[in-house]
């Protein structure tokens, strides 16, 4: 199924990020939360998770100017064991499987009229881009970034909707640009994968 873009703005911001000898989170503070969602991220030899929450725009709002009251923010938080040091580029993917392969997630996260879900086309302009995951010498990483591209509720850019979603972890850093198709400029390689379901 074709998803469809109508909001191709949003704002991505890192809460926290864990690096060094251990995965390490700043406090957030309290919000109120309507919806949340979690993924089981598994990989040859890795493991970990990712959990979601929709933050009521009054919340969002009140600790940080970039979410004026009448805006959604998703949090999403990740933490992974098993990874090779150094940066790996993380992102929402259009379908809800990991199963025969991790390609069959599809591409980034990114509805249209006019959405381009090609990893490395549009790059770092989809739905479903993250910041890079820093991962230690213990091969553990982790982070927590706010993010108004997508939302849990119904609607337009949905990570919920019909066929679902998936985070993937790639086994190379996030370039941040864009490349031409299959560049691997987006992180390369798929390494980890976990589909994106509703709890409660």
């Amino acid at each position: 199924m074709r998803k469809t873009n109508l909001y191709a703005a949003g704002v991505v911001s890192a809460v926290a990020v864990a690096a060094g000898a251990g995965i390490a989170t700043a406090p957030v503070a309290a919000q109120s939360s309507t919806l949340r969602a979690r993924a089981e991220i598994v990989g040859e030899g890795i493991s970990g998770v990712a959990e979601f929450r929709e933050i009521a725009s009054e919340s969002a709002g009140a600790t940080d100017p970039r979410y004026p009251v009448g805006t959604i923010a998703v949090e999403i938080s990740v933490r992974v064991k098993g990874l090779t040091a150094g940066a790996h580029g993380v992102h929402v993917h259009e379908i809800g499987a990991c199963e025969p392969a991790f390609t069959a997630a599809g591409g980034h996260f990114d509805p249209g009229p006019h959405g381009m879900s090609d990893p490395d086309a549009n790059h770092p302009f989809h739905m479903g881009d993250l910041p890079n995951l820093i991962v230690n010498t213990g091969g553990e990483g982790g982070f927590t970034v706010r993010t108004t591209r997508v939302t849990l509720s119904p609607g337009p850019t949905s990570i919920l909707d019909q066929d679902g979603t998936a985070i993937i972890i790639h086994g190379n850093p996030d370039q941040g640009i864009t490349g031409e198709p299959k560049s691997g400029v987006s992180g390369g390689p798929r390494v980890a994968c976990g589909v994106v379901r509703k709890i409660g």
